[in-house]
């Protein structure tokens, strides 16, 4: 089956699409002597020989590029704002029978795999996702592919090829997934919740409190919070004036912290299940 190339999107303006090569250089009128002061002024960079990128570039284009590869799975996708579980490590690609690469340092993992015969400095975006699910764990996965569709990067269409292109060991994955989560850890929060096997939805509107992450077994609130979101003074009062208006509408209200969600999930998880199995903790809701 021969598979469509799928763009990248959503990137920052850093971040290239392509290398500028020595000739497409001299055909804009920069002779030897010009080039090399647009590289001492920084307004381009020299990455290999006869291959330059525009000054200012995202540093890990420019590694990837300076390795001969191109920047693919975890790393690719975090350019592109999606969830993915932290890396140190820089994720490449490479093509097949590609030679006279510069030698690859420890902390640059490689995937070997055919690729567009031209200049770009992206792999493509469903083959870094089909890579991705390869590299992550399976809760991490769902969570990527999760914020990909969430943010609008891929159809429920592209998401249905990159399960084509998986071995059949990674198909159950596809049911576990869901667009309307906003967050990795609202990924992983439903994903516990199934586990759990209590009844919920996400993404619940309520009168008067507004918008929360999801509601368990028609009275447990749970509200995912990120610092980015929720550290500021008035993000706190915000949060405590919905809780209260939640608490008298007989909603009880848990938020739990995404470093808690992401670094102790069994401690999570386990609280969830002491929570949503005593009848001491079950507030009454108005009819």
């Amino acid at each position: 089956m021969r598979y469509r190339d799928h763009a990248v999107r959503n990137l920052p303006p850093t971040v290239p699409q392509t290398i500028i090569t020595t000739r497409m250089l001299r055909g804009a009128g920069f002779d030897h002597r010009a080039l090399a002061a647009e590289v001492a002024l920084g307004r381009i960079i020299r990455v290999r020989r006869g291959k330059f990128l525009p000054g200012g570039s995202h540093p890990v284009v420019v590694r990837a590029a300076e390795l001969g590869t191109r920047v693919d799975c975890i790393s690719l996708l975090r350019l592109c704002g999606v969830f993915v579980w932290e890396s140190p490590r820089l994720h490449v690609q490479a093509a097949h029978g590609a030679s006279r690469l510069p030698a690859r340092p420890r902390d640059v993992v490689c995937h070997w795999r055919s690729a567009p015969a031209d200049d770009g400095v992206l792999a493509d975006l469903i083959d870094a996702l089909v890579q991705s699910i390869r590299c992550h764990s399976p809760r991490a996965a769902i969570a990527t592919l999760d914020s990909a569709w969430h943010l609008g990067l891929v159809s429920a269409r592209d998401i249905d090829e990159v399960f084509d292109r998986l071995p059949r060991r990674f198909q159950p994955l596809r049911g576990l997934l869901d667009p309307r989560g906003e967050s990795g850890p609202e990924s992983l929060v439903r994903l516990m919740l199934r586990i759990l096997g209590c009844s919920f939805d996400l993404q619940v509107t309520i009168s008067g409190v507004g918008r929360v992450d999801f509601v368990v077994e028609d009275w447990l609130i749970i509200e995912c919070d990120s610092e980015a979101h929720h550290s500021s003074w008035a993000a706190r009062k915000r949060d405590a004036r919905r809780d209260l208006v939640a608490a008298g509408l007989g909603y009880a209200s848990i938020r739990l912290m995404a470093e808690d969600i992401l670094y102790r999930p069994d401690d999570v998880q386990n609280a969830l299940r002491e929570i949503l199995t005593s009848p001491a903790r079950r507030p009454r809701r108005q009819p």
